[in-house]
């Protein structure tokens, strides 16, 4: 794998105290905000554009009520339409989760226990609206090229049941698949899942969300949480990683292999989404005889936001 020259490699990278963490709090700068988002420089941003040859246009997002029953216990979304007055109408959402849908996680999500968050702020998120926030990330915008990578196995994968890709693995599909990555790539990995999900009926998403519920009896395909997996993403070069199923990495993970959440988002600051709808992007994919598009989204801006609806697109 070719390391960017702008960046350590990832064993070149310190540790988190005794943690075995690595970390790269200092590689973009002091009070970086963006994490692996700085990869998506200006000349990304131009070469993605030249993807668009035909203007056609998928969207990569989930309709904001679904999964529904929404997952991890949260509240439903309530969307309510009313008269402003006897010629205007206005709506307004309430139990309105970010993260909810299709999502990215921003770098407030998760902390490195008493290392702190992305950075080695300590936070608590409620007391500092201004570090850190998902508002960051909206002004900087994620448009790049994207790679689609379907890791489901023409579809024979059952991404409702543990299965757990190594580094090896995903390296080696993304040859197979892709060539290689460049930097400020969005890597888009397909397990399968959304398309399952929505396939379902009501019952089967009740038992599901049921069973999803508790994480000792949560199950869906992912990515591994080792320390390999967080060194080939971190030496690949992407910006950013989007997944189809619930949280990238496999459900239940490893303790003896690590957790993904926490080697990438606090100790790396990789921006990841989970819950993208990628099932008609592969269709177009493989209609078109390619992987990459330009990718591009916007998390809204909230000020301290934890994070935002995806509001991604594919364009070829």
């Amino acid at each position: 794998m070719t390391v960017t020259a702008l960046e350590p490699a990832y064993d070149q990278l310190p540790m988190l105290g005794a943690s075995q963490l690595r970390h790269a709090w200092e590689v973009f700068g002091e009070g970086d905000e963006l994490g692996t988002l700085n990869r998506i420089g200006d000349d990304v941003v131009r070469d993605a554009v030249t993807l668009v040859r035909t203007g056609r246009r998928i969207r990569l997002d989930l309709p904001l009520t679904i999964p529904h029953p929404p997952l991890f216990g949260r509240a439903p979304m309530r969307h309510d339409v009313y008269e402003l007055d006897r010629n205007t109408w206005d709506d307004r959402l309430d139990a309105f989760q970010l993260q909810g849908s299709t999502q990215w996680d921003g770098l407030r999500h998760i902390r490195a226990r008493e290392f702190g968050f992305y950075g080695g702020w300590q936070g608590p998120p409620d007391s500092d609206p201004a570090r850190l926030g998902i508002d960051r990330w909206a002004d900087h915008g994620i448009i790049a090229r994207g790679v689609l990578v379907d890791l489901s196995d023409g579809g024979r994968l059952d991404p409702f049941r543990t299965r757990a890709f190594t580094a090896v693995e995903l390296a080696a599909a993304v040859e197979a698949q892709c060539g290689r990555l460049r930097r400020g790539d969005v890597l888009c990995l397909r397990f399968g899942w959304t398309d399952g999900y929505l396939a379902m009926g009501e019952a089967e998403r009740i038992a599901l969300t049921e069973r999803d519920a508790e994480r000792t009896t949560r199950q869906w395909a992912g990515l591994d949480g080792s320390e390999a997996m967080a060194r080939y993403l971190w030496e690949s070069g992407v910006a950013a990683i989007v997944a189809d199923n619930p949280a990238l990495e496999v459900a239940p993970g490893d303790a003896a292999v690590g957790d993904l959440h926490r080697r990438l988002i606090p100790c790396l600051g990789f921006a990841i989404g989970e819950l993208f709808a990628l099932g008609e992007l592969a269709v177009a994919c493989a209609e078109l005889d390619r992987t990459d598009f330009l990718f591009t989204s916007l998390p809204l801006k909230v000020p301290g936001g934890v994070g935002s609806p995806g509001n991604a697109m594919a364009v070829f």
